[in-house]
This record gives structure tokens, C-alpha cells and sequence, in this order.
């Protein structure tokens, strides 16, 4: 079977994984694999590296974290992009063994021969996101939606974000509804809904990425 991937130097940071030839969506590209880590052997081992930037952990479980610094193959290489055409999936063991899951990294797209592969690392830290770590953490991947980091928002800043469109919202639902009963059309008053729907599909579209690791 021919290889589907390879590394090189790469446009968006050190070294990088390309395709070497066209692949379609949902086709399985290569598992991250490494020594597994017990959260707290992790911490031991890299806990002055956070502040750094650098790391090729991988969060498998509330158990353990790949630590592909050992043992890790070509998928250590793939960098985050704010807008990625591959994600990774962690899949969890038959026997509920959580030392026997894995993750895999699958095309999300079509992707076409000598495109880079990237996906989302979902780097979510335990720390305040100060400009100055956000700056430790850089993302350089030049999609038009980059958030300049790879940190990814934390629970916490989703349900207020999340608070605030609701709020707003319904601020528009009753402007909208007041205008409407000043010009006597009250179904152009009902607008507000459109904007309700099309938040909670988003909403459901939206996926929580599971990767914790940078190249």
C-alpha cells in the first residue's frame, strides 16, 4: 500500500506532515502514538515546559497522556491549524481498559496531494490566558479565522460567551417585536428566531478537540 503521508519543513512551524497523494475525507491517516504517561508522571516530568510552547503530549484519558518525546511516529509532526482539514479521535477500548485506547488522526475533508494535514490541538490550560502565555503559544497557520494562539477557550469563557449571545439575543427578539407592532407587522417582529435556531446548530456542529500537543 502506498504511504498516504510524509514529513518535512514545513511553512507553518519546524517541521510538518504532507500528503503524497490525494486522500479522501474520512480516511484514516496515521495513530499518535508514544510512551504513555500517567497524568501525574507527565506533570513530574514536564511541568517547567507549559510556560515554554513545546510539548508532544497528547491527553488519551482522565488516566494517562501519550508522550510521543518517546516512542512517537510521524503523527507528532502534524500542526494546529484554526482551521484544520484533518481531526483527531481518540477511541476508546471495547474492555473499557483505558491504557488500551488510542487515537487516531482522520482526514475531515478531501485533501489533496502536497496540502499540509493539520487538526485543532484543543490545548486548554489550567492557567489565566495572560498575553504573555497566549504569546508563548503562537499559532502561525494563516487561515482567515486564526486566533493568533492555540490555545483554545476554556469552559468557563464558552458559558459566558454563550450567556452573553443569549442576552443579546433576546434584546434583538423584543427590539425586533416592538418594531413590529409599531408597523403593525408582527412577523417581521419574529426575526429573532432565525437567530436562535442558527446559534444552536452551530452550536451542534461545533466539536471539542481532544489533542494537547505542539510541534
Amino acid at each position: 500500500m502506498a504511504r498516504l503521508i510524509s514529513a518535512r519543513r514545513s511553512g507553518i512551524h519546524g517541521k510538518g506532515v504532507f500528503a503524497l497523494q490525494d486522500i479522501p475525507k474520512g480516511t484514516t491517516l496515521c495513530e499518535y502514538i508514544g510512551k504513555q504517561l500517567t497524568h501525574a508522571e507527565a506533570d513530574a516530568k514536564y511541568a517547567g515546559n507549559v510556560g515554554t510552547g513545546h510539548t508532544f503530549l497528547f491527553t488519551l484519558n482522565d488516566d494517562y497522556i501519550i508522550d510521543a518525546n518517546q516512542g512517537g511516529g510521524v503523527a507528532r509532526w502534524i500542526n494546529h491549524s484554526c482551521k484544520p482539514n484533518a481531526k483527531a479521535w481518540v477511541i476508546e477500548h471495547e474492555t473499557g481498559d483505558p491504557k488500551k485506547d488510542r487515537v487516531m488522526i482522520e482526514a475531515k475533508r478531501d485533501i489533496k496531494k502536497g496540502e499540509e494535514i493539520t487538526y485543532n490541538y484543543g490545548i486548554v490550560l489550567d492557567l489565566p490566558y495572560t498575553k504573555e502565555l497566549k504569546a508563548l503559544w503562537p499559532c502561525h497557520c494563516g487561515a482567515k479565522n486564526c486566533t493568533g494562539t492555540l490555545l483554545q477557550p476554556k469552559e468557563e469563557d464558552k458559558e459566558g460567551r454563550k450567556a452573553k449571545e443569549e442576552k443579546k439575543g433576546k434584546e434583538g427578539k423584543k427590539k425586533d417585536k416592538k418594531k413590529g407592532k409599531k408597523g403593525g407587522k408582527g412577523e417581521k417582529g419574529d426575526k429573532g428566531d432565525k437567530g436562535e435556531k442558527g446559534k444552536d446548530r452551530k452550536k451542534k456542529d461545533k466539536k471539542k478537540g481532544k489533542g494537547r500537543k505542539k510541534s
